[in-house]
């Protein structure tokens, strides 16, 4: 992880699929569990997910309210 990530995770969007537009913070657990099921895709969204689907599980998703802006969409 880089510390970077952090902000991406409150800043990027969902490229695709059933939450398309989502902020990667904002998807729902159990969608970010299917893909830990299922297999992330490869690249930086993978990433991104995989780090987000860990921040969820162990229920720190908290941590990452300082570094939002207005940006919440759900």
């Amino acid at each position: 992880m880089e510390p970077e990530d952090l902000e991406k995770l409150v800043t990027r969007r969902m490229p695709f699929g059933k939450y398309e537009g989502w902020l990667i913070a904002d998807l729902p657990g159990n969608y970010l569990n299917w893909f830990a099921r299922e297999g992330f895709p490869h690249g930086e969204i993978g990433r991104l997910l995989a780090l987000m689907q860990e921040i969820d599980h162990n229920g720190l998703a908290g941590l990452l309210e300082p570094l939002r802006g207005h940006q919440r969409l759900s």
